[in-house]
């Protein structure tokens, strides 16, 4: 089984490689960086430098290396531009699916984010509705997941992983992240909005496991969606820094997610909760 993971170098990508490999299986990866041509090799995958906004190239480094499977894993977030990931989520996704067509490719699992549904009170499935209604910049994003969504459920054997908010080594919420900076330095607002995280660890887990799960859309998110003032706080304790500043209130679309899907597809997370996983250095 030779599978063909995009956004290869990034932190779920080169957990997904590692993991993949030990497996058994064959592993292509693709990086938008001669740089990281190595960190692939390392690994024990193939590795290709490409952009997936340029048709051509995908098409040419899908052919040479004929997957059976691709993992869709590829972001734009080095430079903080939400335009462009969105644009990548959308143009990209589209071309990894027109190639899926062309090559009769067997199966396309692609990330999604598990904060893009619509405004609520309650914790949000996978049949609530996308926040399709958002303004400013929130809309990029919703537009960027649909357009990718919509891309890869046109695919009939396709899978799309709803991520929560990421947290662990290499991620923004690890001990040299920017999160963990922006708490050292006092500039942490929180709120009573409500978040789902994933370690990332039970991420990846999740993203071998959907080799084999049914078609359609799952929340890959731990089982305690937590208010934003909640896990601030003990978060702060963690890094030995001052509890963030909060106000009262919240944005309506901060509900959290359910992960019942998911686990009754047979997923089990090594961090059933977050205040597991954010011991520091964990």
């Amino acid at each position: 089984m030779k599978i063909f993971v995009t956004g290869a170098t990034g932190v779920i990508g080169r957990g997904v490689i590692a993991a993949l490999i030990e497996k058994g299986y064959i592993v292509g990866g693709m990086t938008t960086s001669a740089s990281k041509v190595e960190v692939l090799q390392a690994l024990g995958a193939t590795a290709y430098v490409g952009n997936i906004l340029e048709k051509e190239r995908i098409e040419t480094i899908l052919e040479d290396f004929q997957p059976n499977i691709i993992i869709h894993q590829i972001t734009s977030l080095q430079h903080g531009s939400i335009e462009d990931n969105a644009k990548v989520r959308a143009i990209g996704t589209r071309h990894l699916v027109e190639a899926v067509k062309k090559m009769n490719i067997q199966r396309l699992i692609a990330q999604s984010i598990a904060w893009a549904y619509e405004p609520g009170d309650t914790i949000a499935s996978e049949e609530t509705s996308l926040d399709t209604n958002a303004v400013g910049k929130r809309k990029f994003t919703i537009d960027g997941i649909v357009a990718l969504e919509n891309a890869v459920q046109e695919i009939h054997n396709s899978v799309v992983l709803r991520y929560g908010s990421l947290y662990g080594p290499c991620t923004w919420y690890g001990s040299n992240g920017l999160m963990a900076q922006q708490f050292l330095n006092g500039e942490m607002v929180m709120n009573d909005g409500v978040t789902s995280f994933i370690h990332i660890e039970d991420a990846v887990k999740a993203t071998l496991e959907a080799i084999e799960w049914e078609s359609g859309i799952y929340n890959i998110v731990d089982d305690e969606p937590v208010k934003n003032s909640t896990w601030g706080k003990y978060y702060a304790e963690q890094l030995q820094a001052l509890p963030p500043k909060y106000f009262n209130g919240k944005v309506q679309w901060e509900r959290g997610a359910s992960n019942q899907k998911a686990k009754e597809a047979g997923w089990c997370l090594r961090y059933p909760s977050w205040r597991k996983g954010f011991i520091m250095g964990k």
